[in-house]
C-alpha cells in the first residue's frame, strides 16, 4: 500500500534534501463536525445526569484537591490576587524560583495577577466540561491552513499547517525570507486532534501577529503514511527537522513553541536533547502531562481513557494493512489500555520478528521517551499552564514536578484551582482564552526582558565595564546529543547573556 500518491508534489530544495510541498484547506469535513456536535451534546447529557453526584464529591474532596504552600526558603513566587467574594483557590499562582525574570514576568504579564472568577452554579466549574469545551465543542473559525508536506531524511512525511486568515488560504502561501514576524510553532496533543484549544490559539496569535504553524507527526491529522515508521512519544527526530526547515523559511523571525497536552511531551524532549540549539526563543505547555509512564500506566479516569483510546484506534485503522507489516494488529486493536496500545506499536511485545532481545522492554522504552529525561539542559524560559482539577493529568499532588519549578530558573509554573485539561474558560471572557492570554504576554515580557538585558551589556560595553556586574556564564552549547554535529549556530540566536538566572 502506498500512500505516497495522494497528491501531485511540487518540490524545492533545501539543504541537499528535498522538501515536498502541497498546498490546500485544512477545513474538517462537515461529517465530521456534526460527529463532533453529537458526541458533545451525548457528553453534556452524561454530565448534566451525574453533576449533582459530582458536586457532592467535589465538596467532600475540595481540601485534598488543594496543593499546600510551601514556605521554605526556596518557595517560589506566588501572585495571588484576589477580588471580594473570592475564595483563595481562585486566585492564579506563579510557582518558580526567584530570579530576575520572574520579578519582571510579575510586574509585566497581567494574567499572571488575576483572579479567575467562576459562580459556583456555572458549568465551568465541571474540570470534565472544561475538558469537553476546549477539546470537541464545534468552532466557527476563521481560520484556514494551507499545509506543506515535508519530507524527512528517512523519506517519512511530516505535515505543517500555516494559518491564514480570510480568502488569503484560496492561495498558495508562500511567506517572506526577509519578513520579521515570529513563528508560532503549536504542537497538538499526541493523538493529533485538532482541538478547538488550538484553533483559538492559532486565531489568537494571528491577531497578536504571530505566524501560526501546526505540527503534524507521521499519519496523524491526514499526513499520508510513507514509512513503515509512526514518531514514539518522546522522539523529536522529526521535530527537529521540522524546526530547521521553519528556520530556512524565517529566517529573519523568532520561533516560539507552544505544546497542548500529551503534546508536551515531544515539546519538552526536543528542548532537552537541543538544550541552547533548540532555535526557540521562548517555549509554553498548555496542561503537560509530565510523568508519562505512570500516566500511561494508570491513564485518566475511565471515560476519557475509553475516549482518547477509541480516537486512537479510530486513526491507526487507515494504516492497519501497512502496519500489519511490522506489528500484530490483532494485539493492536484489541487493547484495551493506553499502555497495551504503546506497547504493542513500539516493544517487543507487539512488533513481527523481534526477540525481547532484539526489541525494547516497556521500561527501555521510557528511557528513551521520557520528556524529563534532559529536563536539565533546557536552556530556554518555558511557561506551564496547569489547573488543579485537570482529570487528565491527574491528581496534582503526584502529578505536577514542583520541585523542577522550585529549582529550575527555567521553569514557570501557572497554576489555577478551575479550568480542566486545555480549557481555562472563564465567564465573561472575551475573544482570547485566558490561558493563550496569558502565555501570549510570557513570550512578550520575555522577549523584551532579553532586548533590555541586551542593551544593558552594549550599553556597558560603551562605558568600558563589560566584565563588571554579575553575569550568568552560558553553558556549552555546540551539540544536540544525537547529532554528531549540531547543525544550529546558536550565536545567531541567542547573543543575550543569561543573567535573568542570577
Amino acid at each position: 500500500m502506498s500512500f505516497g500518491r495522494v497528491f501531485k508534489p511540487t518540490s524545492e530544495a533545501f539543504g541537499g534534501r528535498l522538501f515536498v510541498c502541497a498546498g490546500f484547506s485544512t477545513a474538517v469535513p462537515e461529517a465530521v463536525q456534526m460527529l463532533e456536535w453529537i458526541g458533545a451534546a451525548c457528553f453534556m447529557i452524561l454530565m448534566a445526569i451525574l453533576w449533582p453526584v459530582v458536586k457532592c464529591i467535589r465538596a467532600e474532596s475540595h481540601s485534598t484537591l488543594l496543593l499546600p504552600r510551601r514556605e521554605s526558603k526556596r518557595s517560589a513566587e506566588r501572585c495571588d490576587s484576589k477580588i471580594e467574594g473570592q475564595g483563595e483557590s481562585d486566585a492564579v499562582a506563579l510557582i518558580c524560583k526567584p530570579s530576575a525574570l520572574a520579578n519582571y514576568l510579575l510586574k509585566h504579564c497581567m494574567s499572571f495577577c488575576k483572579s479567575i472568577s467562576i459562580p459556583k452554579w456555572n458549568w465551568r466549574m465541571s474540570s470534565s466540561l472544561q475538558t469537553l469545551f476546549g477539546a470537541l465543542w464545534p468552532f466557527d473559525c476563521p481560520v484556514h491552513f494551507i499545509r506543506d508536506h515535508l519530507q524527512l531524511s528517512d523519506d517519512g512525511l511530516v505535515a505543517l499547517d500555516w494559518a491564514v486568515v480570510g480568502a488569503a488560504h484560496h492561495k498558495r502561501r508562500r511567506t517572506s525570507s526577509n519578513s520579521t514576524s515570529p513563528v508560532l510553532l503549536i504542537i497538538p496533543n499526541s493523538f493529533g486532534k485538532i482541538t478547538r484549544n488550538v484553533l483559538k490559539l492559532c486565531e489568537a496569535a494571528l491577531s497578536h501577529g504571530y505566524l501560526p504553524v501546526i505540527f503534524n507527526r507521521r499519519s496523524q491529522n491526514r499526513t499520508p503514511l510513507c514509512t513503515v515508521k509512526l514518531q514514539q512519544f518522546g522522539d523529536p527526530t522529526d521535530l527537529r527537522e521540522a524546526v530547521r526547515y521553519i528556520r530556512y523559511r524565517q529566517p529573519a523571525g523568532q520561533i516560539y513553541a507552544v505544546s497542548e497536552s500529551t503534546g508536551s511531551g515531544l515539546l519538552l524532549s526536543y528542548l532537552g536533547e537541543c538544550g541552547s540549539s533548540s532555535y526557540v526563543t521562548a517555549a509554553a505547555c498548555l496542561s503537560p502531562v509530565f510523568r508519562c509512564q505512570s500516566w500511561f500506566e494508570s491513564g485518566p479516569t475511565w471515560l476519557f481513557h475509553w475516549a482518547l483510546l477509541l480516537y486512537q484506534k479510530i486513526c491507526l485503522s487507515r494504516y492497519k494493512t501497512v502496519l500489519g507489516e511490522l506489528v500484530h494488529t490483532d494485539n493492536l486493536f484489541s487493547s484495551c489500555t493506553l499502555k497495551a496500545m504503546e506497547e504493542a506499536l513500539f516493544c517487543h511485545s507487539g512488533l513481527k520478528g523481534m526477540t525481547t532481545e532484539g526489541a525494547g522492554s516497556w521500561e527501555a522504552y521510557w528511557e528513551h521517551n521520557d520528556p524529563l529525561r534532559d529536563i536539565d539542559e533546557v536552556a530556554i524560559p518555558v511557561l506551564c499552564v496547569c489547573s488543579q482539577d485537570d482529570p487528565i493529568r491527574g491528581d496534582p499532588q503526584t502529578t505536577l514536578p514542583l520541585e523542577l519549578f522550585e529549582s529550575n530558573p527555567h521553569f514557570f509554573l501557572l497554576l489555577t484551582a478551575h479550568g480542566g485539561h486545555c480549557g481555562f474558560s472563564t465567564s465573561g471572557e472575551g475573544p482570547i482564552v485566558w490561558s493563550h492570554q496569558a502565555v501570549l504576554e510570557f513570550f512578550r515580557a520575555t522577549t523584551d526582558f532579553f532586548a533590555a538585558e541586551e542593551r544593558a551589556k552594549l550599553a556597558a560595553r560603551r562605558r568600558g565595564l563589560s566584565g563588571a556586574g554579575k553575569t550568568f556564564h552560558h553553558r556549552s552549547v555546540s551539540t544536540c546529543k544525537r547529532l554528531p554535529v549540531c547543525p544550529h549556530n546558536i550565536h545567531t540566536i541567542y547573543n543575550w547573556q543569561r543573567s535573568y538566572t542570577r
